[in-house]
């Protein structure tokens, strides 16, 4: 895919859509550059990986420098469960800038950002809200960009397997909003084609879009229990939300109020991809790899 072997980097590489974007990269010709701070996750990769970079994102002084030569960077860095105490301001936001600024001192041509589909419609949510503030930097530098807005993950989707498996699903609402989540993979693929052909923004989504009532039954259907589906009014969760919030739990609830505010959206995107939600849940579930439909 590439004329000769760029080098790109890849910031959170240990995550699960950074791994796959270490896939795709090797597997399109680059030569991969991983910035982590704990590589020892990146064992398994070691195959599709050049070099590693120990760094710490939210600290600019342990990376600077390492961009000279680089090309692209790809950055899904981001807060996915709340472990180590940081917030979404200084991760969604602050450590993105800080690549930003790194980047463009180096003069690296071009940045590419996973973002996330309707993040803009949802100012109240701390994790939009931090994303948001930098796609907004992101477009306005003096660099290529592309945005890369998807409707949401197959592994966001893991927990709501859990919940089968344990016979009741909790949703959100009436469980009618729809979404088209993507797998990893095909997600990696559709961001690279995209970054190449210097495409400034994207909303990506799966093969299929779901209500989230037919998600839930996709899920039981692949542990083979019967549908059980409790629906918690809008109402109550948003007055549970801004109860957590007063008494110092925003960090806790911040996952769940995207949740809640994405149950109030269309989240569907222009379809892509090969592999489907029903393939996911069942492979997942039987502790198999998962890979296209057949």
């Amino acid at each position: 895919m590439t004329d000769s072997k760029q080098t790109v980097l890849i910031a959170g590489a240990t995550g699960y859509l950074g791994t796959h974007l270490v896939t795709a990269c090797h597997a399109a010709g680059f030569r991969v550059v991983a910035l982590a701070r704990q590589p020892e996750k990146l064992i398994a990769l070691n195959h599709a990986i050049d070099e590693i970079v120990f760094a710490e994102a939210t600290d600019p002084a342990t990376f600077s420098g390492q961009m000279r030569g680089v090309d692209l960077i790809i950055s899904a860095l981001g807060i996915t469960r709340q472990k180590d105490g940081l917030t979404y301001e200084e991760v969604d936001y602050q450590a993105n800038r800080n690549l930003l600024d790194e980047a463009l001192a180096a003069g690296v041509p071009q940045f590419a950002y996973i973002h996330v589909l309707n993040a803009e419609k949802m100012p109240n949510v701390a994790m939009a809200r931090a994303k948001s503030r930098f796609t907004k930097e992101l477009a306005q530098a003096d660099i290529q960009s592309t945005i890369i807005c998807p409707s949401g993950f197959y592994s966001d989707l893991v927990e709501i397997l859990d919940m089968a498996k344990s016979g009741r699903v909790y949703l959100f609402g009436d469980g009618e909003a729809r979404m088209s989540p993507i797998d990893g993979a095909d997600l990696a693929e559709a961001a690279l084609s995209a970054i190449e052909s210097g495409q400034p923004r994207i909303e990506i989504g799966g093969p299929q879009s779901f209500t989230q009532n037919e998600i839930a039954e996709l899920a039981f259907e692949a542990v083979e229990r019967p549908v059980r589906i409790t629906r918690i009014p809008l109402a109550l969760a948003d007055g549970a939300i801004k109860l957590a919030k007063l008494f110092g739990a925003e960090a806790k609830v911040s996952a769940v109020e995207f949740f809640v505010a994405a149950s109030k959206l269309d989240m569907t995107a222009p379809p892509y991809g090969t592999i489907s939600l029903p393939r996911f849940f069942t492979q997942t579930h039987a502790g198999r790899a998962v890979g296209p439909d057949r």
